[in-house]
């Protein structure tokens, strides 16, 4: 098939006759004798090019590709109409149009442009396709880990990014929820629109509407002149609304109107103005509880919680702790132009026990300040915060060994190894990273304290 085109000519005798000519050169063919009902079929159906005449009743074609190009940008839209002028066809391509035909016209000449078009169009298509794998793998690379709870929480991501539906991340404060908000909008179908976000806590409530809605001209004493809210600056691409628990409840009532209704009125106004964003939502609250004390709408709650996302605390993540001190150490030290490239064993015991209250944030604060103080190539416990250093798990000592036994330092070495290959679930290549080793040294320890246990 050479393609799905979408014909708009309110001459309908034109319109079958053209739908019949492309038909036959391999075309599926759908038409339409007015603009509205164009868009109406556009919004249905997938199309890979629009063939609309230029004056048309009620909405002609330079209106039309400019709403075309407002809701479908990846449709390109070929013009026809009988009164070809230069300002006509300068006009449309302003309008986005990807071609100007006059009539009368050779219908080999538009079958020509057509197939041009198409491939215009699954070229685009392909592009946003491999840009999305490319976003994907690039945000995945930025949440360091893989732990169960970690890679639980990633295959959920993986299967509702590229739908619409709405997701609500649930996290304690520094588990990286707004990562996880901008890792679903790299893999999702409006990855080349805007990610917009906002921090519900952070702005005070008689702001925060006119913030989300935007506001008309003389809406208060300071609107001196309209502004677009966020909902409206997110279309096509996400909307992250974050800490959300902490939405007053009549700015909840509210929300839930714009949620259920998909239009927004800024603050003054009297339209209603549709957006199109796919909407997150972010919490460090439990919002059941919330719901159950009556400080978050029941309504709202479910509107937002069609898919949950939990990112775990980095205190369950086990041999991610390690993992993620070693890409911060990496990253800091480069920022900071110093040669600090390892994690002694002691600093890796106490980073491997310590409770991380403040989660992911925390451990990054941790390692930015270590490498700062840092006076040889590896971190060592003088660096790391006192809070860090003082900290004492109550299974420290390695069971059924006293803790004044003296050990050499290749038993040392054997144990702190052993102990990093059980942090990271045995995954060698991942411990020699960590370590600071290629994988065949790694191996021929591992081989000379057991036989066997170093064979890759």
């Amino acid at each position: 098939m050479g393609g799905n085109i979408l014909i708009i000519d309110d001459d309908q005798a034109l319109a079958e006759t053209l739908t019949r000519a492309m038909t036959r050169r391999g075309f599926a063919v759908s038409w339409r004798t007015s603009a509205l009902e164009g868009l109406n079929l556009l919004d249905e159906q997938d199309f890979d090019v629009v063939v609309t005449d230029l004056h048309m009743e009620g909405m002609d074609g330079f209106a039309f590709c400019t709403r075309v190009g407002e809701n479908r940008p990846d449709v390109p839209v070929v013009m026809i109409t009988a009164f070809g002028s230069m300002e006509s066809a300068v006009a449309a391509i302003r309008v986005g149009a990807y071609d100007f035909i006059t009539k009368p016209f050779d219908v080999e000449i538009l079958n020509l442009t057509l197939v041009r078009a198409c491939e215009h169009r699954a070229l685009r298509v392909e592009v946003k396709r491999l840009r999305r794998v490319e976003n994907a793998v690039r945000g995945f690379d930025q949440m360091v880990g893989s732990s169960p709870p970690i890679a639980k929480m990633k295959e959920l991501v993986d299967r509702v990014a590229d739908s619409d539906v709405t997701i609500l991340v649930i996290g304690e404060s520094g588990t990286g929820k707004e990562l996880v908000a901008h890792d679903v909008h790299r893999r999702s179908r409006n990855a080349d629109g805007p990610f917009v976000a906002i921090n519900c806590a952070a702005i005070p409530e008689q702001l925060l509407e006119s913030e989300m809605f935007g506001h008309v001209k003389g809406a208060f004493t300071d609107a001196h002149s309209p502004r677009q809210g966020l909902f409206l600056k997110a279309n096509g691409g996400t909307l992250f609304l974050d800490e959300i628990g902490e939405m007053p409840l009549g700015m909840q009532s509210k929300l839930l109107r714009v949620l259920q209704e998909k239009t927004v009125r800024p603050v003054g106004g009297d339209q209603e103005i549709p957006y199109s964003a796919r909407i997150i939502t972010a919490s460090n609250r439990d919002l059941e509880s919330e719901v159950e004390s009556h400080r978050f709408r029941e309504d709202l709650f479910y509107r937002i919680n069609v898919v949950r996302i939990d990112v775990p605390p980095l205190r369950v993540r086990g041999g991610d702790i390690l993992l993620l001190a070693q890409h911060f150490l990496a990253h800091h030290a480069k920022q900071a132009g110093k040669h600090v490239t390892g994690i002694s064993a002691p600093v890796a015991e106490k980073l491997a026990h310590y409770a991380w209250p403040g989660n992911v944030r925390e451990l990054q604060n941790c390692i930015e300040r270590a490498v700062a103080l840092a006076r040889f190539d590896e971190l060592t416990v003088d660096d790391l915060p006192d809070k860090v250093r003082a900290f004492v798990a109550a299974d420290a000592p390695v069971p059924g060994v006293a803790t004044d036994e003296v050990l050499t330092l290749d038993e040392v070495e054997r144990r702190y190894v052993q102990r990093v290959l059980a942090q990271l679930n045995g995954n060698k290549t991942l411990a020699a990273k960590l370590l600071g080793v290629n994988r065949r040294s790694l191996y021929r320890r591992l081989e000379t304290w057991s036989p066997g246990e170093g064979t890759p």
